[in-house]
């Protein structure tokens, strides 16, 4: 395993063990803020919790760039408590039951504490559905708890509250051929990106890189279900370009593959994408030694496509590890990761 492969992997196991479900980002956030500092900069926290490093030349007369990563994860969210203790539970996100299966939880409460509990879909000894399938929804879910809703009020726990998976067992997995590992995990989406723009921030250090216009390397908020997080934060400061490094999960209706190229959304439900900047990434991963798959998706939008639906960046891109099992245990190519930030490099030296 090469030198950026360790650090990767290192980083990323830190960070898939912080909770940081929608709009509860808050130990996400200090864990980032912790890292920049000690790579010898300086970071910000602006309103919506969005962490903001500003680099280079602020001459705001120049064109602004922002690369951005999401810290949040799907998750779930407590609708009711019930008479004897367990919680109903739905999406925050695009999670599906079948993707946690049965497992531990934590569900973090308004004491900035946890509450354990046991995500149960109930007994496999029920009814199946027509198709002879037994695959309960969310409404045939709960998280027993096995306290009273009197304890659960006390300990901060609440219809609003956020659970996700213990940190035990999340990975990461580095596990296939030593000259190319997969690497799996619960989930990359988009602790990947932050561990990749931390590299690139540690790296921009060493280098003693400055851009020569305003470039932001931000980590957002809310990007699960409305991207709110980033789209109040280019409201603000108005960047010419924003571009989103997240993951581009393998469907039916793609033609990815696992092979170690990174992807470059092209089109998505909100927007079609700037295809000159598409071009000009297409090229910087190609001078990079790698190449990117671009790729459409019917029903998926990002940080970057919810900024230009809101007309507040001109040029905007996707691109990121190429992954399956997307809002799940995912996996993919080890190598892929360094692609992608020898591309992110590449563009930023460059532009």
């Amino acid at each position: 395993m090469n030198a950026f492969n360790k650090n990767f992997v290192e980083i990323l196991a830190e960070l898939i063990r912080v909770p940081a479900p929608p709009g509860r980002e808050e130990m996400m956030a200090g864990l980032i803020c912790e890292k920049i500092a000690g790579f010898g900069m300086d970071s910000e926290t602006d309103a919506s919790g969005n962490v903001l490093v500003r680099l280079g030349c602020q001459d705001q007369a120049k064109p602004k760039t922002i690369l951005a990563a999401h810290m949040d994860e799907v998750a779930m969210v407590v609708t009711a408590v019930e008479e004897n203790g367990n919680l109903r539970v739905g999406p925050s996100g695009g999670l599906h039951p079948c993707k946690l299966g049965e497992c531990q939880v934590v569900i973090m409460t308004d004491n900035d504490q946890t509450v354990s509990g046991l995500f149960s879909m109930g007994s496999a000894h029920a009814k199946a559905a027509g198709n002879g399938v037994w695959a309960p929804d969310w409404h045939g879910v709960r998280i027993i708890t096995g306290l009273s809703p009197q304890e659960l009020k006390a300990a901060g726990v609440r219809p609003g509250s956020s659970a996700v998976p213990v940190k035990e067992g999340r990975g990461p997995y580095v596990f296939g051929r030593k000259s190319s590992p997969l690497i799996s995990a619960w989930s990359f989406d988009d602790r990947a990106g932050v561990a990749i723009l931390l590299l690139l921030l540690k790296t921009f250090k060493e280098r003693e890189f400055s851009p020569s216009s305003p470039l932001i390397v931000a980590f957002t908020v809310h990007e699960e279900g409305g991207c709110y997080g980033a789209r109040a934060m280019a409201l603000r400061e108005k960047p010419e370009i924003f571009i989103a490094v997240d993951g581009c999960a393998i469907t039916d209706q793609t033609v990815l593959k696992l092979d170690g190229r990174p992807g470059i959304w092209s089109k998505d439900a909100v927007c079609n994408y700037d295809q000159r900047l598409i071009r000009e990434l297409l090229e910087s991963a190609r001078e990079a030694g790698t190449e990117l798959q671009p790729v459409v998706y019917e029903k998926s939008f990002s940080d970057a496509s919810a900024i230009c639906q809101a007309g507040a960046a001109a040029r905007v891109a996707v691109l990121g590890h190429v992954c399956q099992n997307s809002h799940g245990f995912e996996l993919a190519r080890l190598e892929v990761f360094e692609n992608v930030m020898r591309t992110i490099l590449n563009y930023t030296e460059k532009h």
